[in-house]
């Protein structure tokens, strides 16, 4: 395999040996590889490019055309290719920076803070520093690549250290080793993988048009009543106030970055165990249908808690659940989330040194903007159909992504070779 460049200047890789649980390694473990895989130092096959941040001290070097990935666009976007950023920075920022403008399919590991998580770019992009890129050589498929550190991401976490904030350093990412197979045979599992990642984005934008097809059909009837007491219509209950010991199976504990534009995110949530479910749900167990939002941070979030999900609400999280027999929790959700509502939630913000919140005693007494009466029971009808496609396709991209997982390990190891996974895939592609 041809070897490519690396730009990384400083300290050399280190000499050591830390073994990975799967594909990666720090070193060369020399552990048993299947037929047609082999380990190969990651440099060999990749050029490492590291990032930076443009002053922020001058304006002239933010907001421009070039996509600058952060912390945030990683820990939002795990796993995937991205196309846009959440901070742009200008030719000049980049010029003036250590940063670099890198060519797309450039796979990008996040190093420091948020250590493990990869995305992958959509189009030429620069990144800060707590990331380690990766720009594939012929024999290396970016793909392959980005799947196999998306299946190592607690091993990563493994090569991290320090006292302050945990990171994998230069020495130990010059010294990465990757157990690969040929070139072909790291296209083929990326198809394969790609059919079920294809699957659930395919499903994320027919997601993403029903909950704007619901937004549209609350809208074109609008608020034509006096707004009602929130009290009148609703009970409102708070969370647990402290954050549980998580598990990796049992009941959601559900966190506020679950809390999406009127769907419930599972994959940003964790798990309580079954004897600590009791006691996380004493004050309130979510039902389908409450209108779960945030009452600290991300203020103006919400999201209808779906049918058949057990769980807990997460701290700086409560709910509303709907006592009114012509307001369903649909309805109630896209009252929440109407213009008119989300003003008055900027207007009662009470802003803190260090987090704002909404003063939860005061909002049964708070008006919400709701249709004439006489049309409550058909948009709540329509409403509630909408959001059953929503959660029909949750389930579907929840299954696929646990097949994707299952697949994942098997596949980069060797142990489950390609035309046994495929025929797995179709049955339910």
């Amino acid at each position: 395999m041809p070897k490519t460049d690396t730009r990384i200047g400083g300290r050399p890789a280190t000499t050591g040996v830390i073994a990975g649980q799967g594909a990666l390694s720090v070193g060369n473990p020399a552990s048993p590889t299947a037929d047609g895989f082999r380990w190969v130092r990651l440099t060999d096959v990749a050029r490492l490019e590291s990032g930076h941040t443009p002053s922020r001290s001058k304006p002239e070097y933010w907001n421009g055309d070039v996509p600058w990935i952060g912390i945030r666009d990683a820990t939002g976007n795990h796993g995937r290719v991205i196309f846009k950023t959440k901070q742009y920075v200008t030719d000049e920022g980049l010029a003036n920076s250590s940063a670099r403008l890198l060519p797309a399919g450039t796979v990008c590991l996040s190093r420091t803070a948020s250590v493990g998580y990869v995305v992958a770019m959509g189009v030429s992009m620069a990144t800060s520093q707590d990331f380690v890129n990766w720009v594939c050589g012929p024999a290396l498929s970016s793909v392959y690549l980005r799947y196999l550190l998306l299946a190592e991401q607690e091993t990563v976490r493994r090569f991290a250290h320090g006292s302050t904030h945990q990171t994998v350093y230069f020495p130990e990412a010059k010294a990465f080793h990757v157990c690969l197979p040929e070139r072909r045979e790291q296209d083929a599992i990326a198809e394969v993988l790609g059919a079920l990642d294809g699957k659930i984005a395919l499903n994320e934008r027919m997601r993403d048009t029903t909950l704007s097809l619901a937004d549209a059909c609350y809208g074109s009837v609008g608020a034509g009543s006096e707004p009602e007491l929130i009290g009148d219509l609703a009970e409102l209950f708070d969370g647990p106030h402290a954050t549980p010991q998580k598990t990796g199976t049992g009941p959601w504990f559900l966190s506020i970055s679950s809390l999406k534009n009127g769907y419930l995110d599972l994959s940003e949530s964790a798990h309580l165990s079954e004897e600590d479910f009791p006691r996380w749900t004493r004050r309130v167990q979510p039902q389908a249908g409450d209108v779960l939002f945030s009452y600290e941070t991300r203020l103006g979030d919400a999201a209808l808690m779906p049918p058949g999900v057990r769980g807990s609400l997460g701290r700086r999280m409560a709910l509303l659940r709907s006592k009114s027999a012509t307001v369903s929790g649909a309805l109630l959700l896209h009252a929440y989330l109407s213009p008119a509502f989300q003003e008055e939630i900027k207007r009662r913000t009470v802003h803190g040194a260090t987090v704002d919140r909404l003063p939860l005693k005061e909002m049964p007494g708070w008006r919400i903007p709701l249709p004439p009466e006489d049309e409550r029971e058909r948009l709540s009808a329509k409403l509630d159909a909408l959001h059953a496609s929503v959660t029909q396709g949750s389930n579907e991209n929840r299954t696929l992504a646990e097949l994707r997982d299952t697949l994942l390990p098997q596949l980069l190891s060797g142990k489950l070779r390609v035309k046994d996974a495929v025929r797995t895939v179709e049955e339910v592609v």
